[in-house]
């Protein structure tokens, strides 16, 4: 998917205009100028469908987004509801596969790999690690439905915004925005190494750490405390719109009918801050 942003061309664009005040453009470049469309004309629903389980040919990018959405019982006309921005996850977000120790098709990126679902013997105790066996065992899921519902559901309800969010009222600083995640909501750290992050409300007094993310299974909460999530812009060339310090986009600022879409095919935590 392209990069389709007006705001981003318009950026181009001055930049060439700057830069004919010091140097002769050269007469034999035929140049057509045009300006690409980002209203998508349907809803983000319908958006969602178009190019999901159920899109023509190859272009079903958000096949695993639908997957997780319907599984989580979530109803999908909350996708056609005004006055919000969606986060939508593109496949290699949630699971994308290679080879792993020799072994190809295996899960080895995406939220399934990310945070992976701990192991436990027919007692119920957790297995440990053969690699280190003062850790314990952890696997990548392969389908939605080796989380509970309630996890996933709470996962979704966090990439969805209350507010129209995109380039036009994002900044380079963080601005923290609520989304449809309730607040104190809490990941079970025997479901997933989610539940193992540490949260925080404010961020790291170490500003050059505010990216990384800190693991304690014993205290983590894994979901953002107070239910919101951060946008800012990416003061490079491209202008992306950064999720909590950690993801670009992958393509963003899509006018759909009822709202701003934002397109992402990296891992999101489901969290603003995380430190010790």
């Amino acid at each position: 998917m392209k990069k389709i942003t007006i705001y981003r061309l318009l950026l181009i664009g001055l930049t060439v205009v700057s830069l004919s005040g010091c140097y002769k453009l050269q007469t034999d470049y035929k140049y057509n100028a045009f300006t690409l469309d980002p209203k998508i004309n349907m809803t983000a629903k319908d958006y969602l469908l178009s190019r999901g389980t159920a899109g023509v040919g190859a272009d079903t990018i958000f096949k695993w987004m639908q997957l997780g959405i319907e599984y989580a019982g979530i109803d999908l006309a909350e996708y056609e509801k005004t006055g919000r921005t969606y986060i939508f996850l593109h496949n290699s977000a949630i699971r994308t596969l290679g080879t792993v120790g020799g072994v190809t098709n295996q899960t080895n990126g995406g939220f399934f790999y990310d945070y992976p679902i701990p192991v436990f013997d027919a007692t119920g105790n957790p297995l440990k690690s053969k690699l280190d066996p003062t850790a314990d065992s952890l696997r990548p899921a392969k389908t939605w439905d080796e989380y509970p519902k309630s996890f996933v559901k709470n996962y979704f309800l966090y990439l969805i915004l209350q507010g129209d969010y995109t380039f036009e009222n994002l900044t380079v600083n963080n601005l923290s925005i609520p989304t449809l995640l309730p607040p104190g909501t809490v990941a079970d750290p025997k479901v997933s190494k989610l539940g193992w992050v540490v949260t925080k409300t404010s961020p790291n007094p170490d500003a050059t750490l505010a990216a990384n993310i800190y693991f304690d299974k014993t205290i983590g909460k894994g979901f953002d405390p107070e239910g919101k999530i951060n946008l800012k812009l990416v003061n490079s060339q491209d202008a992306p719109i950064m999720v909590n310090d950690r993801v670009n986009d992958r393509s963003a600022g899509y006018f759909a009918t009822n709202g701003k879409i934002h397109v992402y095919d990296k891992t999101i935590g489901p969290f603003r801050y995380s430190y010790p």
